[in-house]
């Protein structure tokens, strides 16, 4: 199957989405009703809640353990580019558990912005205009969705308007090498960080 391997497997902070978490939910379900115990679907499952709390750990270790205060851009609510679909969305948890460190929170997505307004409402600040603006005074942007529009930025641009030049890449679109020579702290999945 030409879907198994780099094509359609990468690493990430997660899957979301409304058919494979609910369809994998249902595969242990079944299996279970017939006797059976499903290991490695329950532990995809629990590999990708971790997944989400992988990241934010990274994030909260940067910072100490301390999160108030700090102003985070997020480039990304969909659960994958092109949708507005926020279902099961890894953005929803990191949105959450920052809010929850008493945490600001800026974020940009070129569809989903109304969908995350229905959870979220006042607590979070919509960037409507341009993902620049997501990044404007923030100690950290937080990469959750691949959208196309994020792969080639202007980081000089980026580094001017953050009050820090810190990249938490949830979907290792850039390359740690060339974050390093643009003078960023960059984080990604499974890759050495680079400080």
């Amino acid at each position: 199957d030409r879907r198994i391997g780099r094509r359609f497997l990468y690493p990430g902070v997660g899957y979301g989405g409304s058919c494979f978490p609910k369809d994998v939910n249902a595969l242990i379900h079944i299996a279970q009703d017939k006797n059976y115990e499903p290991a490695i679907l329950k532990a995809a499952d629990k590999v990708n809640q971790e997944q989400r709390e992988v990241f934010f750990q990274k994030i909260r270790s940067f910072y100490h353990n301390d999160l108030k205060g700090k102003v985070f851009g997020i480039w990304g609510g969909a659960f994958k580019p092109e949708t507005d679909d926020i279902r099961e969305a890894p953005a929803l948890n990191i949105i959450e558990n920052l809010l929850d460190c008493k945490a600001s929170v800026k974020i940009y997505d070129p569809k989903a912005l109304e969908r995350i307004k229905e959870i979220f409402g006042d607590k979070i600040e919509y960037q409507e205009e341009n993902m620049y603006q997501a990044v404007k005074g923030t100690d950290a942007l937080l990469i959750v969705t691949e959208w196309q529009e994020f792969h080639s930025p202007n980081f000089s641009k980026i580094k001017k308007l953050m009050k820090a030049p810190v990249i938490f890449d949830g979907r290792n679109i850039f390359s740690p090498l060339d974050m390093q020579e643009a003078g960023f702290k960059y984080f990604s999945i499974g890759r050495t960080s680079i400080c």
